[in-house]
């Protein structure tokens, strides 16, 4: 019996009792009808209180354009999930537009209208159906089969056909679908996956009788193909089994003429590279050959005079306005210094919007106005004013980027791995929090985060995120150096910030814990096995357990898509590795404080991974507090689990890095 159909179980027996508390107040299971939890203490009053400007923080995110330019589509919560809204001026009321219990996702205009297409999956299972809402008049109608999972989805430049990726086929495979928009009858395969690597709708042409697919291997695997939609002939462009590079990370664009695509890629030196692609000869001419940096965004207007691109800069976003005509660029220094996204031209061409990160404000959505020449920006001006819970973001503590010695060695010297440090003003020594991103092929980035400023000022604790090997953002090599049978390789890494950390005279290496959701969940447990005299708590989101009962249990679409990364287990050989260094097979080493937490419907990380080390490290006499939300899936979507998390976190921390009479008396702040 699975975690989720055990607990679904318990809930239709108890279902006319609201709240059932179970055994004794430290050691319980709690239901309400959504949420499990055990061994966790009630949360007192002082933190739901404390914590609740916080947890009211709202950000907003660029959709696309209105079709006339003169207002905006954008994604923000109101209420419990992330839904649609419109903003016609500068600073002006958010009109929502979708109302679901479920966050709207994947959102894109329709090209000439003001129609949006979204994907919406049920309870986080990720099984995205796309739908197509008409804001006149509020109704929604679902494009897809309800049962299959869907998304990549790409217009046709007239707006009338739709090509995206699906498992409708046999619910394992990642075909490229195409569909006349106003006819879902027409539904058809343009390309079936031969393998477990995902296929993806890359661009339509502009003249939409061919479309760019993209073939996923892996993060350093992937291949552009060009398919003629008159003849079916699929011809191969760039990237291939014998030459591996990426091909991908963001969408291609066709050139004005429609001779060759954009393209971004770190086949020339493993840095991510914008480059102009040859369809004919397939030749691929660097254009961002000056910036050692990676590109992770790119867009052309529809005139095809203009593009913008950004820059990912040790993890801070550069904007750059470029000539498509020429590959001449230069740098936007008028916007604040923060994370560039979102970015998307007005359909007149004259104005570029994009969304803003900071350390100091959330998302926020902006309009830069472009000059005479394609390279020249104007004025800058911000649309969107996101609140933040009555906050005074200005005293928010900036990180400072480090860099610190690891054990192995590049030119030798000592490697060394980058993090983000957000140290409290106060004297220290400070308890400390490191955060470990998943992925593995993800990148921490100094962004807007209540959840550290409260940690920070409720905890005086210093937060600290690296990017361990095997993070993306620093090149094609170190993107590669945990890969299979390197795994604690990275597990090394956080051995030698706790060196860093002991050598830091404000911060007090006695009491440390770890946080991690998802790949950075098993980066917990085992940091926990390894330097476990060194650790005071871990809290594992979402996280492997163990690598073979992951990839056996994680869902058929994605399961090919993982084993470049962490092994074939099916190879008896790795089986064994991979058994031998997964957490569930040493947690009789987990003596720390654990917290677990996980949704039931996760199709990546099954709650069994969840379930399994608690069970696990619960038999060696050791108390795990674990929350199982029956309404999630992959991380919390949400706003009452969020909070119900972020309280129970707190609290875990309180106890386990503040001294006792501290800790019973409330936060250091009071």
């Amino acid at each position: 019996m699975t975690l989720r159909s055990a607990l679904t179980g318990f809930l239709l027996v108890l279902s006319s009792t609201p709240l059932v508390a179970q055994q004794s107040p430290e050691h319980r299971t709690v239901l309400d009808g959504t949420i499990v939890l055990e061994d966790a203490p009630e949360i007192p009053t002082r933190i739901t209180e404390d914590l609740r400007r916080y947890q009211n923080v709202r950000s907003a995110g660029l959709v696309d354009w209105t079709a006339d330019g003169r207002g905006i589509t954008v994604g923000t919560r109101f209420g419990d999930t992330y839904q649609i809204h419109r903003v016609d001026m500068p600073g002006g009321a958010r009109s929502q537009l979708t109302f679901y219990d479920e966050p709207a996702r994947g959102v894109d205009r329709r090209p000439g209208s003001d129609e949006v297409l979204f994907s919406m999956d049920v309870g986080g299972s990720e099984f995205y159906q796309l739908w197509l809402l008409d804001p006149a008049t509020g109704e929604a109608r679902r494009l897809t089969d309800g049962e299959s999972r869907n998304g990549g989805s790409e217009w046709s430049d007239d707006g009338q056909r739709l090509a995206w990726t699906s498992t409708r086929r046999n619910g394992r495979s990642n075909d490229v679908w195409m569909m006349a928009v106003d006819d879902t009858s027409s539904a058809r395969i343009v390309v079936e996956a031969p393998d477990g690597s995902s296929w993806n709708a890359a661009r339509w042409s502009p003249d939409g009788g061919r479309l760019v697919i993209l073939q996923y291997v892996s993060i350093t695997d992937s291949r552009l193909h060009l398919l003629d939609l008159a003849t079916g002939e699929l011809r191969p462009l760039a990237g291939s089994a014998e030459e591996p590079a990426s091909w991908s990370g963001i969408a291609p664009e066709f050139s004005p003429d429609g001779a060759a695509l954009f393209v971004v890629t770190d086949a020339v030196d493993g840095i991510r590279r914008l480059g102009r692609l040859d369809l004919e000869t397939r030749a691929f001419e660097p254009i961002t050959e000056a910036i050692d940096w990676d590109v992770e965004a790119f867009a052309i207007d529809d005139q095809g005079t203009r593009a913008a691109l950004v820059v990912n800069e040790g993890g801070i976003g550069r904007l750059y306005l470029m000539d498509p005509a020429t590959g001449e660029h230069a740098r936007v220094t008028s916007i604040p210094t923060g994370l560039v996204g979102g970015l998307e031209f007005s359909p007149d061409g004259t104005r570029l919007g994009l969304t803003l990160n900071t350390p100091q404000t959330p998302s926020d959505v902006f309009v830069l106005e472009l000059g005479p020449t394609p390279t020249v920006a104007g004025a800058v001006t911000r649309w969107t004013f996101s609140e933040v819970g009555g906050l005074d973001t200005g005293t928010f503590v900036a990180p400072e980027l480090v860099h610190y010695p690891t054990f192995d060695e590049v030119d030798g010297k000592p490697r060394e791995i980058p993090a983000f440090v957000y140290r409290p003003a106060a004297p220290g020594p400070h308890p400390v929090v490191v955060v470990i991103h998943g992925g593995p092929e993800a990148q921490y980035r100094p962004s807007f985060s209540s959840t550290f400023q409260l940690w920070i000022e409720k905890l005086g604790a210093a937060v600290i995120a690296p990017n361990v090997r095997g993070s993306s953002g620093y090149g094609r090599e170190y993107v590669t150096l945990d890969n299979g049978r390197l795994r604690e390789d990275s597990v090394k890494d956080i051995g030698a910030l706790l060196d860093w950390i002991d050598a830091q005279p404000d911060l007090d290496a006695s009491r440390v814990a770890v946080y991690g959701g998802s790949y950075g969940g098993y980066m917990v447990l085992a940091s926990l096995v390894h330097f476990g005299d060194r650790l005071r708590a871990g809290v594992d989101y979402v996280g492997i357990s163990n690598f073979v009962t992951f990839l056996e249990n994680t869902e058929d679409y994605r399961r090919d898509l993982r084993r470049p990364e962490y092994g074939d287990e099916r190879d008896p050989e790795m089986r064994a590795f991979l058994e031998r260094i997964s957490p569930s097979s040493r947690a009789e080493e987990i003596t720390s404080a654990l917290f677990v937490a996980q949704g039931a419907n996760d199709p990546r990380v099954p709650a069994s991974e969840s379930e399994q080390i608690a069970r696990e490290v619960r038999a060696n006499g050791h108390r795990v507090w674990t929350m199982t939300a029956l309404n999630e899936g992959h991380g919390f979507a949400k706003r009452p689990n969020q909070d119900l998390l972020q309280e129970l976190i707190v609290l875990f921390f309180e106890r386990n890095l503040l001294p006792r009479e501290i800790a019973e008396a409330g936060s250091p702040a009071e």
